[in-house]
């Protein structure tokens, strides 16, 4: 049976409010603290964690909370990670460490290794940006800019809108519903991309591409979707004006079922597709090293 201590409350710097409670169970020595920070549109929230993964939803409440589990081996273990906070004008950080590990974002391995989980509530209009060396990353209904990076892991983001920026070094990025200018980048993973982006870049190392892009999506800038290794999909909407270009590289497809006019390649001595979707306009580039692309409608 899990045993329980206490939980524990002291006043720190720049928070409302701050808790811990320990928990000993088969999963090994687990210890929780929470963090509550009055917050603004104009906040600026940054979250770092050495390992672990980190999720962010919004609530009803004009104040953040981020309840930190910090999980070792032991107690010992446990005490080492160290949680920084540092508040300055509208900027607050959240720093998750471990003594001698390479650098912030890196963990010492053991039978448990340590982990320190970000788990953050907070209202939809704000500033994220959330980091972590090996774990996942959850964000859901976020209004402003998101930066959302992990060396190891998956990300994903659901119903947000303005600026989003998510890279991994190693995992999937899916995005669904997402609006405004979307930059994403894996080194080994899929892409799933759902929604109505103003801006899109994409790029994947190794990994299948799909992209289902809703009416009313209007490009403000050139479009570019890439993967070194693998197919792409696009789902376009009968709304969408775009000059279209599909390279599948020296053996794959490009196919298209849309109405496009102006069109030329395609063919097995020209490979590279082009046309001009609706009214044209931008650039919509897309670009495997080996792989199919196909167009369709939405």
């Amino acid at each position: 049976m899990p045993r329980l201590l206490p939980a524990c409350y002291f006043a720190a710097t720049a928070l409302t409010a701050v808790g811990c409670m320990v928990n000993v169970d088969r999963q090994g020595y687990i210890e929780r603290e929470e963090k509550r920070f009055e917050v603004t549109e104009a906040t600026d929230l940054r979250l770092y964690t050495f390992d672990g993964s980190i999720e962010i939803r919004t609530w009803d409440r004009p104040d953040a909370l981020v309840e930190i589990e910090k999980r070792g081996q032991d107690k010992d273990a446990v005490s080492k990670i160290q949680v920084l906070v540092d508040k300055a004008g509208g900027r607050i950080q959240i720093e998750a460490r471990h003594p001698g590990s390479s650098g912030v974002f890196v963990g010492i391995g053991s039978y448990t290794s340590p982990s320190a989980k970000f788990i953050v509530s907070v209202p939809r209009r704000i500033s994220v940006m959330a980091r972590t060396g090996d774990g996942a990353i959850v964000v859901e209904r976020i209004d402003g800019r998101l930066e959302l990076r992990t060396d190891d892991g998956t990300i994903r983001a659901t119903e947000t809108s303005g600026e989003l920026v998510a890279e991994t070094g190693d995992g999937s990025i899916t995005l669904d519903e997402v609006a405004g200018r979307i930059e994403v980048r894996t080194d080994d993973g899929s892409l799933r991309i759902t929604g109505t982006p103003t801006v899109l870049r994409a790029r994947s190392g190794d990994g299948t591409i799909v992209l289902r892009i809703r009416r009313g999506a209007k490009m403000t800038e050139d479009w570019m979707v890439a993967t070194s290794d693998g197919s792409i999909s696009a789902e376009l909407p009968d709304d969408f004006n775009a000059t279209i270009e599909a390279d599948p590289g020296s053996d794959g497809r490009a196919r298209s079922e849309l109405a496009l006019t102006s069109v030329s390649g395609g063919t097995h001595d020209a490979r590279t597709l082009r046309g001009v979707l609706g009214a044209g306009g931008k650039n919509f580039v897309l670009r495997t090293g080996d792989g199919t692309i196909r167009l369709t409608k939405f």
